[in-house]
């Protein structure tokens, strides 16, 4: 393994740097070049690279975002685009390629191994931590810090003006941010794709609170929760049958991807880009680097792309309790 190839593709996330850093300073450990591709899939169709080396990524651990920028690549879906892609590969004598990102990015690096024989080694950047087979894919923990913080934040007003708050956050297909984040900062009830609550549980929920003595509330809703309404629907249906709340929304949106990333995911893209290497120079390819129980794992990219992570049913049970 002479040349590694690296790119992060799909929506960013904090950590994504520090992984690439990573990955670089392990190439200069081993000797073997690092060549960058921009803007993932689409430089890697357009021939958008250059060649890293230890300067290249000082100072950028610290960086939300990745320096490598990013791209979603309509092309790269057809072989024809795949095809110029390979051919990007081979021009440049890239040897094996590490793509962060999620499973989006992941079908795409396994397209080229299944149909190119091309070596291939995928990190997990998203902060849904909805890839199967890792504990935490990076850029999470720094997401939910981010989220805590905000709630934390719309709390301090939600109190002052006898609020209820819907905040909504990201998890289009999976509740983990919601879940998790909702727990930490003593969400009223939290509304997640995997688990059905009724808008009748909510309002009931809320009456309970309100006779208790409770003046504000907040309520976490992952963005994919599918009652048929949006995060504003749902709170105009709430202000409606419950006219004595003061109801209002808060959407936290793309804050939730950038910041400086957490010491968990700094260490955390530190392990992975160091391994995802090694895997490569030990003519490992299809594998994708995960984290269990604070060790490295891994996993078939295979597997990871097609199973479903489950959410945790203790952590549910846990919410419910405190929600009492």
């Amino acid at each position: 393994m002479k040349t590694i190839g690296v790119l992060t593709s799909g929506g960013d996330s904090p950590g994504m740097n520090t992984a690439l850093r990573s990955i670089v300073r392990t190439c200069a450990h081993y000797k073997i070049k690092c060549v960058g591709i921009v803007r993932g899939y689409s430089g890697l169709i357009e021939d958008n690279t250059k060649v890293l080396n230890t300067r290249s990524v000082r100072g950028i651990i610290n960086k939300g975002g990745t320096f490598l920028y990013s791209a979603r690549c309509d092309e790269f879906r057809q072989a024809s685009g795949r095809k110029k892609a390979y051919k990007t590969l081979r021009n440049n004598n890239i040897d094996g390629l590490i793509v962060i990102g999620g499973d989006g990015s992941f079908t795409g690096a396994l397209k080229l191994k299944d149909e190119f024989n091309f070596p291939v080694i995928g990190i997990p950047g998203t902060i849904d931590n909805d890839i199967f087979g890792t504990s935490h894919t990076l850029g999470y923990d720094t997401a939910l810090n981010t989220v805590m913080d905000a709630i934390d934040k719309i709390r301090d007003s939600a109190i002052s003006h006898d609020r209820l708050f819907f905040v909504e956050v990201m998890g289009k297909d999976a509740g983990y941010i919601a879940l998790r984040s909702g727990i930490a900062i003593g969400a009223q009830e939290i509304l997640i794709p995997e688990v059905n609550t009724k808008i009748n549980d909510l309002i009931d929920s809320l009456k309970n609170s309100k006779k208790s003595g409770k003046t504000s509330s907040i309520i976490v809703v992952a963005e994919g929760y599918k009652p048929g309404k949006n995060v504003y629907q749902i709170a105009d249906e709430i202000q409606e049958k419950l006219p004595n709340y003061q109801v209002r929304v808060s959407v936290l949106g793309h804050i939730q991807r950038g910041g400086r990333p957490s010491c968990f995911d700094r260490v955390l893209g530190t392990k992975m880009g160091v391994k995802a290497v090694e895997l490569l120079k030990n003519a490992k390819t299809g594998i994708m680097v995960g984290t269990q129980h604070g060790k490295i794992v891994t996993v078939p990219l295979k597997k990871a792309i097609s199973e479903k992570t489950k959410i945790d049913k203790d952590l549910l049970r846990i919410s419910k309790i405190m929600n009492t």
